[in-house]
């Protein structure tokens, strides 16, 4: 078995939640507030689903360029466990955030190239989260940029049951992170979720 976790992402409805809580994944993720994105859900949604979600599961909060009390708020009252900032947020923006919660961070990182890779091993954050850049696509990025990482990532972007147990195996991420890759139809799939779930535990 990997020591790989699994975060999906994108929850928006009910019956997303009692996927997950079935399948049982390390952490799952709300996009909060996030305009043109079709899996947004308002900061009532995110509280409504939260409620819902197994104890053993962290919730994530998504964000993308939110004011810093949006998510420190979020934080503090235990609706989530964790911020994942996607957006341009930059270290000052991490030192501001800090000053408000002491919950943990993620900071998400476009991959084109090994400069962008090195960039992201710089972060503060207390992981960080390496994607192909326009999240939720479905398309991998080249992995063959990223230098030996020596920190704790998430590796996101086209991830789902073709490639899954290669990205574990070849990348050793601390978790992997999927969206579209356990969707039908733009839609939380149930069977997919605990496939991938099954994948990343080493059955």
């Amino acid at each position: 078995m990997s020591g790989t976790k699994i975060k999906i992402c994108g929850l928006r409805r009910m019956e997303d939640i009692q996927a997950v809580n079935e399948a049982k994944p390390d952490f799952c993720g709300f996009v909060i507030e996030v305009p043109g994105s079709f899996r947004s859900v308002t900061v009532s949604q995110a509280k409504e689903l939260a409620a819902e979600l197994d104890r053993d599961i962290q919730a994530v909060g998504v964000f993308v360029n939110a004011p810093e009390t949006l998510a420190a708020e979020l934080l503090n009252q235990g609706i989530i466990s964790m911020a994942q900032l996607h957006g341009q947020e930059d270290e000052a923006y991490i030192r501001r955030l800090r000053k408000l919660t002491d919950r943990p961070l993620i900071k998400a990182f476009s991959v084109r190239t090994r400069k962008d890779a090195e960039k992201a091993m710089e972060s503060t954050a207390d992981y960080i989260l390496l994607d192909q850049g326009s999240g939720g696509t479905g398309i991998p990025f080249d992995w063959s940029l990223l230098p030996v990482i020596e920190r704790p990532f998430f590796l996101a972007g086209g991830l789902g049951e073709d490639n899954l147990e290669t990205a574990v195996h070849r990348m050793h991420p601390y978790a992997v992170d999927l969206s579209s890759g356990v969707e039908t139809d733009m839609w939380k799939d149930p069977v997919k979720i605990k496939r991938a779930v099954d994948i990343v535990r080493g059955f």
